[in-house]
């Protein structure tokens, strides 16, 4: 194969940068460490074939350009202090957390049912009890309130990508497990955004009043709830006017990240975490809305190719290109997520120090926070009814992107401190990897019996 040897000058390159970005003004120093961090994310997608996700491999990629200076090689701290890549990272988790909003489906949440809420209530409720009042307080009591809020907030995540993708690399979406796994995913975020803006509000205060946690629930409630209702009845005006001043693909792209820039700043305005508003207006955003606009260029192709070829034809060509069209804000979003988004996840891993694991305690602690993380959401598969509850339970446990990006904003605001950050983003790490073998093989299984 040809693949490794490509990472030799990819490795000489990082061996240089830091002597050639001294050299340089800040601003194309931050060129340098943006084309780094693109590079790295994209060879990091080798871990796709071993039946891994992407994200790993940038996190992992992340955790050893944060750690190099352990192999004593020139270390690259101040990559992720940049405040330009800094700021490429928050946006990028905005833009994140507004393609899962577009991803998501009112209806469909709707669709699922009791078992789904159920499942996603106990899969929120259990580990975040076990992680804030018993893991915490029993092994981190010097820690402080706060870090055991968001210790107990992280382990509340679930993935609903990377489980996913193993539901349907099975042909297994159409099963009653994953339709419940995936419904209680999204809503289990829905439950986790809430929380994580309660404990952001709580931190910014510096205290805990049950006033208060009722003030900052009811905030992130009423405004997840009047971004719906307002947004269903505005988004509609707002698409028509937009379209008719222009009705090219800019004006739609324009449309997108105005509305998920926009909310996530009302969110901010409101006390709230800015993902909270950007998952919002893409829970809010559907592609009817987008009718008035230009259609894509090979639609009108495709019609004329299959013009006269009979109306048996014209209409199932029809119904492809509907299904397409539904998912034209996903593709419009695309470009621009796959530039920042990676650069999120590579700064998130750069922030593990890997130094804190030389301490017996803090490999102690990792362990046992992994094991509270995979029993709290195993014994969400128990609300599953006559499903299968294991298979249910495993769906539940990668904690994946989500889970980041609790880390990351405890981390931002000073609620978690290097340990804790670090144990929590490996727990995240060994989660989502140890659960797609183990659910590829409960499938297996299941489909024998």
């Amino acid at each position: 194969m040809r693949t490794p040897r490509l990472m030799l000058p990819l490795a000489l390159l990082l061996l240089a940068l830091p002597s050639w970005a001294s050299s340089n003004a800040a601003s194309t120093q931050t060129l340098l460490w943006v084309m780094l961090i693109l590079l790295l994310a994209r060879f990091s997608s080798l871990i796709e074939r071993i039946g891994q996700p992407a994200v790993l491999g940038e996190l992992l990629a992340g955790v050893a350009l944060g750690n190099l200076a352990l192999a004593g090689l020139p270390g690259l701290d101040q990559v992720h202090t940049d405040p330009v890549i800094r700021f490429l990272a928050e946006l990028g988790v905005v833009i994140l957390l507004f393609q899962i909003g577009l991803e998501s489906n009112l209806q469909s949440m709707k669709q699922v049912g009791g078992r789904a809420f159920a499942v996603a209530t106990v899969g929120v409720v259990v580990p975040f009890a076990l992680g804030t009042l018993l893991i915490g307080p029993w092994l981190l009591p010097q820690a402080g309130l706060m870090a055991h809020l968001f210790l107990g907030a992280a382990l509340t995540a679930t993935s609903v990508g990377i489980t996913g993708r193993v539901f349907r690399d099975a042909q297994a979406l159409h099963t009653q497990e994953a339709r419940i796994v995936l419904g209680a995913a999204v809503i289990d975020d829905v439950m986790g955004l809430v929380i994580l803006a309660v404990v952001a509000g709580l931190a910014k205060t510096g205290s805990v009043d049950a006033l208060e946690i009722a003030r900052v629930s009811a905030v992130a409630l009423l405004f997840l709830i009047a971004a719906v209702v307002l947004g269903r009845w505005l988004t509609p005006l707002i698409s028509r006017f937009m379209a008719s001043i222009h009705s090219g693909p800019a004006m739609q792209f324009t449309l997108l990240i105005s509305f998920c820039l926009g909310f996530a700043w009302l969110s901010a305005a409101a006390g709230l975490a800015p993902i909270v508003g950007a998952f919002a207006a893409g829970l809010i955003l559907d592609a009817s809305y987008l009718s008035r606009f230009e259609a894509e260029m090979i639609r009108h192709e495709v019609h004329k190719v299959v013009l006269n070829h009979g109306a048996v034809l014209e209409q199932e060509v029809d119904h492809i290109l509907n299904q397409h069209a539904e998912h034209r804000p996903m593709r419009l979003m695309e470009p621009i997520g796959y530039l920042l988004t990676p650069i999120f996840f590579v700064v998130t891993g750069m922030q593990v120090k890997l130094d804190v694991f030389s301490q017996p305690h803090t490999l102690l602690l990792t362990a046992l926070i992994l094991l509270v993380a995979i029993a709290g959401k195993l014994c969400a598969g128990l609300a599953a009814g006559k499903s299968d509850r294991w298979l249910v339970g495993w769906g539940m446990v990668p904690r994946g992107e989500v889970g980041l990006i609790f880390a990351q904003m405890g981390k931002s605001i000073g609620a978690l401190n290097d340990e804790l950050y670090s144990v929590i983003v490996l727990v995240v790490v060994l989660s989502t990897l140890v659960t797609p073998p183990l659910l590829a093989w409960r499938l297996k299984g299941s489909a024998t019996h």
